[in-house]
């Protein structure tokens, strides 16, 4: 390539970090998320679906095997010339980098610069007080302790991923509804991927794929957890960047589901809510916990401990930072912030999860 087109793909993705600016949000959310991308997700996500294989793992052996080629060349070579394959691969990087950020905030990342969710909803954060925490997370424990037998009657709805999208994938469109959406995103088919060893060191539950639009699940969760987490990552797919906006989705999605999906969606939400009540509350709902429930949630921490601390810090690190980036200024902290969605937001009476 020549030096021209390699300096424009570079001063674009440069130009597009800082535009468009944070003023222009409802721009982004009208033309952007509820317009261009609303019609492009149908489509890219029902094409990666048709495929059990993630398209990520092929974009990422392709880059290893042209990496590799690269650095061959680079060990053949000797003196100048050596030099020269060098300073041609690091201007290739570069190049590559810039054009795959460009394509990122094309194909799903300017959700990032969208509207928040609640400026669309009755939302209202004075709603959210350490009364309504604590009363939340009390009725957190009466749900698990009422849906917990219900929930695991027919293990058969959650023992695979693709069980899991036939019974979820009505949910989510009512959820959606429920949420305002103009254009109903399409629910992804929930995929395992070469990721899946690094999902268990670094202790992520699923992702998505922003090139392909497609979701990436962790195979070591616990059965009861994959109903709220392929309903978090379909949330993205719909174009809410934001973890807690997408949660709430998620969480939306569980309540509009069968008992399974509620009970996945309220153990989810427990795990957040004993952060955010003090000690004695919190002794409080734990005694108040059955068996049942302290089973699952014993099953997930058997899992979380199977992470390995040193790849945990540096992932979770990596990925506090590009949300801050991308203009999530709580960074992984907004996971928590689902609670404060939850507990201020009204939705219409037909929503049982939120009156």
């Amino acid at each position: 390539m020549r030096w021209w087109p390699r300096l424009l793909i570079i001063a674009a993705a440069i130009a597009l970090v800082f535009v468009p600016a944070p003023e222009s949000a409802s721009t982004v959310d009208r033309l952007y998320s509820r317009g261009v991308y609303g019609l492009l997700q149908p489509l890219l996500t029902s094409i990666s679906s048709l495929v059990p294989v993630a398209w990520l793992d092929l974009l990422l052996l392709g880059a290893c095997v042209w990496l590799g080629l690269r650095c061959r060349g680079i060990a053949r070579a000797s003196g100048s010339s050596r030099r020269q394959t060098v300073v041609a691969l690091a201007a290739d990087l570069i190049t590559v980098i810039a054009a795959l950020y460009i394509v990122f905030l094309a194909a799903w990342g300017l959700n990032y610069r969208r509207l928040p969710i609640t400026a669309t909803l009755d939302f209202d954060r004075k709603r959210v007080t350490r009364e309504a925490v604590e009363r939340f997370a009390a009725r957190a424990v009466g749900e698990l302790n009422r849906l917990y037998l219900r929930a695991h009657a027919d293990p058969s709805a959650i023992a695979t991923l693709a069980a899991v999208r036939v019974h979820l994938a009505p949910a989510f469109t009512k959820a959606q509804r429920d949420l305002g959406a103009t254009h109903i995103a399409t629910p992804g088919q929930p995929k395992r991927s070469l990721l899946s060893l690094y999902f268990r060191w670094a202790t992520v539950d699923g992702m998505i794929n922003p090139y392909g639009l497609e979701v990436l699940v962790n195979p070591d969760l616990v059965p009861i957890e994959r109903p709220f987490v392929v309903a978090h990552e379909w949330g993205h797919l719909a174009g809410w960047a934001r973890e807690s906006e997408a949660s709430l989705v998620g969480w939306t999605t569980c309540m509009e589901g069968d008992e399974t999906a509620q009970y996945s969606g309220w153990l989810s939400l427990f795990l957040h809510l004993r952060g955010d009540v003090t000690s004695e509350s919190l002794a409080r709902i734990d005694r108040a916990l059955a068996a049942g429930p302290r089973a699952d949630l014993a099953a997930i921490s058997a899992r979380l401990a199977a992470g390995q601390p040193a790849i945990q810090r540096a992932s979770w690190g990596a990925y506090d930072q590009f949300l801050k980036a991308n203009r999530v200024a709580e960074g992984v902290r907004s996971y928590d912030e689902v609670v404060t969605l939850v507990i201020g937001t009204q939705l219409e009476a037909s929503t049982p999860q939120i009156r």
